[in-house]
């Protein structure tokens, strides 16, 4: 299923999430040029980042123009491709507030029927861009995690199935396997770094290790203060991603909409005097996970698992 068949399908989820701003949803990584450079170095640009536009703008990165593959082309059959882009680029530009909502991008997405479109600030610099891959990532994102709290579902922590793509993860399949079973809080991350050390060995680019490292980190920290330090890491190597599933065995989450916030802490004060306990643990799983689901009960224990994608 192609990006926009996605789209089409997550439209009937919109109206629930209409009041997400496009701060919270656009890439704030955004490959932009200077009028002044050739139209060529735009068609390389445009090759080596895999876009079909780009954003032309001042050196302060306010917005002036927007350069697509169509003008490329024009300017490829006319043989003025060295020209500079100023004389090619378009000066009418539509782009989107920081602070639109939701609703309102989708209803230019509608009408103008473009890819993307930049996103500026008030004094109209370029902040991010906005495409309809963003808005699917942040709807799902608003999905990824669940939370069950039943007494009748004990079965489902460490189940053999990921609770994100449903496929076999058996534990004793997995390459990668830590038991965490230290009560000095200070000892919190061995696992991680034993973890990011084996995904070297499997050459894993850096980056990629550093968020799982972060992420494990904050799992693994997680059970050492709430669950006597009782749980386990497992990794399991795909051809596309990482899946990394943590499990614990003690006190479980007792409001997951709580833990979420940034802040939010049940750590004692002797934890927090050590530096730990800063209620950041799952919103940083969140941020560097490419997706998380928490699967915990009260007095049963608690399950993470998260997905990094190699590419």
């Amino acid at each position: 299923m192609n990006g926009d068949n996605k789209y089409c399908k997550l439209t009937k989820y919109i109206r629930i999430f209409q009041d997400l701003k496009a701060e919270e949803i656009m890439t704030k990584t955004v490959v932009t040029l200077t009028s002044d450079k050739k139209m060529s170095q735009a068609k390389e640009m445009m090759k080596i980042k895999k876009v079909s536009g780009i954003p032309i703008v001042q050196q302060d990165k306010t917005l002036i123009g927007i350069v697509s593959i169509e003008d490329i082309i024009l300017a490829l059959e006319s043989g003025t491709i060295e020209n500079r882009i100023e004389k090619h680029m378009s000066k009418t530009v539509i782009s989107v507030r920081e602070k639109e909502t939701l609703s309102q991008i989708v209803e230019k997405f509608n009408r103008y029927r473009y890819g993307r479109f930049p996103v500026v600030d008030k004094t109209g610099k370029v902040v991010g861009i906005i495409s309809k891959e963003d808005i699917l990532h942040s709807i799902l994102e608003k999905f990824s995690l669940i939370y069950l709290h039943d007494e009748k579902r004990k079965s489902k922590l460490n189940q053999d199935r990921s609770l994100i793509t449903g496929e076999s993860l058996k534990i004793s399949e997995a390459e990668f396997h830590y038991n965490i079973n230290s009560t000095e809080i200070s000892a919190a991350g061995e696992g991680a770094a034993h973890l990011k050390q084996f995904l070297k060995e499997q050459d894993i680019e850096e980056e990629i290790r550093r968020r799982v490292g972060i992420a494990t980190y904050e799992a693994e920290t997680n059970v050492v203060i709430h669950s006597k330090s009782k749980g386990d890491i497992y990794c399991f190597l795909k051809k596309d991603r990482i899946i990394v599933r943590v499990i614990d065995f003690g006190v479980g989450i007792e409001d997951l909409n709580l833990a979420m916030k940034e802040g939010f802490s049940t750590a004692e004060d002797y934890v927090r005097e050590l530096g730990f306990g800063a209620g950041m643990g799952i919103p940083n799983m969140k941020r560097f996970a490419d997706k998380l689901v928490i699967l915990s009960e009260k007095k049963v224990g608690t399950q993470v698992e998260m997905v990094f994608y190699l590419s």
